[in-house]
């Protein structure tokens, strides 16, 4: 991979920046990256509480709140990137920290599925606030912004899933699930005080740039008709044809308007990089793995066997504190993964590496598939996911950010994230799915879950999005040789 000088655009000022404390700066982009992440992992061991609580009778519709979720989020991570490349970082991320205060006060003040509802597309949408860090260190620690952006991304997502999955059970079995709204109110607050103090109030990375209104409108709305489609498809059937037409129409349209436009979402020529299409499309086939292995695991989990007829009984009865601490291996390894492959990734083996984490994820999917009945079983397979999924992540990211020069940082991780996005509703879509294709009632109640098979079978489909990360990157570097071949000019491999 061709390696691009991170430095500062022409277009800025040297005056105007001033040299920010490295501790801090980190800090608060670790912060952000640990509270923006326990949000998302938080919700999956909570389902099953949140579906008695609020009488919610099938699984369909209690991942209605991860689908809220998932399409706010497309749409942070369309806007927020991109505002601190035009308006500053610290302007994007206190707007960013304000909009999950904002989003957990809601169902703080509101005990309803309605007020949870829009509380999750509120923090949904600031939940894009971990890619921020990616733009901020980049910007303020001049030659390896790009490695430390990446490392705090990966290693405080870990962290977040710890705080998520972990401290929001033990929370609500000790308090409860209002309880847990309170505190992340509190921590948002908090946090957005404190990216107002310490990120710098640099100039724009694009003093001149502007966002088109329309442009963006436009992609938030293709988007998030594309993730409705995906989410929702095997509930609406047939009529999710008609989200998923309209969107990928409305994509088309837009990159054509988007090549002549002056003021871009995204560059269309960062979108038609081969290593970066690549890139992304791994990306979120990763996050598909991702959410796949939690829906999957914490629904099994938290199913008491001695509740249901002794012909259907399966499930481990844990409570959502339990389930989380079946998560630990997988915070573990995500740790781990993001040290190794910073080296390979700048060297240029960053198809190498994403395959190394695919077949990791495969494997998992595979043993979890086979064996999913105790808990050790699922001990072991989140250590391989949360091992080849952060390998992924960190390639990936890496990849995209060194395609583009420092004042594009935020569109490049825009880019990224929007992909995470997709990849996070297919693979709830997948698994809702799978889990709503034969489902059981339990006696005494109208809950309805899904009939033990259907779990062997959701480790199974998602392994195979997992195999298809090495036909993307094949396929790349497929195409990577015969354009070699063509011209004269080397192109950068993956």
């Amino acid at each position: 991979m061709t390696e691009i000088n991170d430095k500062t655009h022409p277009g800025r000022d040297l005056k105007d920046r001033r040299t920010p404390r490295k501790g801090p700066l980190i800090g608060i982009g670790a912060v952000l990256v640990i509270l923006t992440n326990a949000v998302i992992f938080v919700l999956p061991p909570l389902l099953p509480i949140i579906q008695a609580q609020y009488g919610l009778a099938t699984v369909s519709e209690t991942t209605w709140l991860y689908t809220a979720l998932t399409l706010a989020g497309g749409a942070g991570f369309i806007l927020l990137p991109r505002l601190a490349d035009v308006y500053g970082d610290r302007n994007a991320s206190v707007i960013a920290s304000a909009v999950l205060t904002t989003g957990a006060l809601v169902p703080a003040l509101g005990d309803s599925y309605p007020a949870l509802l829009v509380g999750c597309a509120l923090m949904g949408f600031g939940g894009a606030a971990q890619l921020l860090p990616l733009g901020f260190l980049r910007r303020n620690l001049a030659g390896n912004g790009i490695r430390v952006g990446v490392a705090v991304l990966v290693i405080a997502t870990g962290i977040g899933i710890v705080v998520g999955m972990i401290g929001g059970g033990l929370v609500v079995e000790n308090l409860s699930l209002g309880s847990l709204f309170w505190i992340l109110t509190a921590a948002f607050a908090m946090t957005t005080l404190v990216s107002y103090t310490v990120i710098p109030h640099t100039p724009p990375a694009e003093p001149s740039g502007r966002i088109g209104v329309l442009g963006t409108v436009w992609m938030v709305a293709w988007v998030a008709m594309i993730l409705l489609a995906l989410t929702q498809g095997l509930v609406w059937g047939d009529a999710a044809l008609i989200p998923l037409v309209a969107g990928v129409i409305g994509g088309a349209a837009w990159l054509r308007v988007e090549r002549r436009s002056k003021s871009v979402v995204f560059d269309v020529a960062l979108l038609k990089s081969p290593f970066v299409t690549a890139a992304c499309v791994c990306i979120a086939l990763f996050a598909s793995v991702n959410a796949a292995f939690l829906l999957l695991l914490s629904t099994y989990s938290q199913v008491p066997p001695e509740a249901l007829a002794p012909a259907d009984a399966y499930g481990l009865g844990l409570n959502a504190l339990q389930t989380g601490l079946l998560m630990l291996p997988f915070a573990v390894m995500f740790l781990v993964g993001s040290v190794v492959v910073d080296r390979p990734v700048s060297r240029g083996h960053g198809g190498t590496v994403l395959m190394v984490g695919a077949a990791i994820c495969a494997a998992g999917l595979a043993w979890l598939a086979l064996a999913h009945d105790q808990q050790w079983h699922y001990l072991v397979g989140a250590a391989f996911l949360g091992l080849g999924c952060s390998i992924g992540y960190a390639a990936g990211f890496t990849m995209v950010q060194l395609a583009v020069p420092e004042e594009k940082a935020g569109m490049a991780a825009g880019v990224a994230g929007t992909a995470m996005a997709v990849g996070f509703a297919v693979g709830t879509a997948l698994v809702s799915g799978v889990l709503s294709a034969t489902v059981v009632q339990v006696p005494g109640t109208e809950i309805n879950v899904a009939t033990e098979n259907l779990y062997g079978t959701g480790y199974w489909a998602s392994s195979v999005l997992a195999v298809l990360v090495l036909i993307t990157v094949l396929v790349s570097r497929a195409r990577t040789a015969r354009r070699n071949r063509r011209s004269p000019i080397r192109a950068t491999a993956v």
